[in-house]
């Protein structure tokens, strides 16, 4: 929170206004899991919205009834019809009209519908509201007990093999902690690489965050590959961390410093 600000009285505080500004786009996160993540201000502001754009009507539908929100208009918005939906949501928050965009799990724009509305309610004068929420990158991140101080995130990693060595070589190499989405069943090929490139590595790989299986598997690469070799079979959204190149013999020279 900035300097001398007051939660009570700061413009975004769903208590400093009882309404949503009329016009404009709002990106809301949604939970990752739990569905008690959500926040008091996506809440006020999903209620106040004319327009939910959604990844799945229906699971936002779910949704909605749990925060007992009511009836609201929804429509479709994700990764196949986010660049031909985007210029009618403009046109609608140019009409006057309150547009909410809401992931079915995470934050907008992250691996989620977003950029592209973003970019355009910028381009076009329309008011854009960002909500914070719950994030799946720094969730892991911060579960996995690996350096935070400045990390890199890659999405999901590709699918062919090749790329994919390729974009863990980089991981590797960078001194910047790595975090990346893995599909559940390529995550032991994925570990397996990491395994013959870098056993000692240490790295995390979480599933299920915010769920009733959540679970941490940390220790070196060479350990968690065996480890999830060993399961008779992966399940559930998975994220990976990979501590950054070095990073151990920074920390004991800056123990050594006076």
């Amino acid at each position: 929170m900035p300097p001398n600000s007051d939660p009570e009285t700061t413009a975004a505080s769903p208590l400093a206004r009882s309404t949503v500004p009329v016009g404009g786009i709002f990106l809301v996160s949604g939970p990752i899991g739990n569905l008690g993540d959500i926040t008091l201000r996506a809440i006020e502001t999903l209620r106040e919205c004319d327009l939910i754009a959604c990844e799945d009507t229906r699971h936002s539908l779910r949704l909605l009834e749990r925060c007992q929100i009511g009836r609201k208009t929804t429509i479709s918005y994700h990764e196949h019809n986010e660049a031909s939906r985007t210029p009618e949501l403009i046109q609608r928050a140019l009409n006057g009209e309150k547009v909410a965009i809401l992931t079915d799990a995470g934050s907008p724009s992250i691996s989620d519908p977003g950029f592209r509305v973003a970019k355009a309610a910028r381009e076009a004068g329309v008011p854009l509201t960002v909500l914070p929420g719950p994030s799946a990158v720094l969730t892991a991140l911060i579960g996995s007990g690996l350096p935070t101080d400045s990390f890199y995130f890659g999405g999901f990693l590709p699918v062919k093999s090749g790329r994919r060595e390729r974009e863990l070589s980089e991981a590797l190499a960078r001194p910047h902690t790595s975090v990346y989405f893995e599909s559940p069943h390529r995550l032991v090929k994925s570990l397996n690489v990491l395994a013959s490139l870098a056993p000692e590595r240490p790295i995390c790989v979480s599933r299920e965050l915010t769920k009733k299986f959540e679970t941490y598997h940390h220790g070196n690469a060479a350990e968690v590959a065996a480890e999830f070799t060993r399961l008779p079979a992966v399940k559930g959204e998975i994220t990976l961390v990979i501590q950054g190149a070095g990073r151990q013999s920074r920390s004991a020279a800056d123990r050594r410093e006076p």
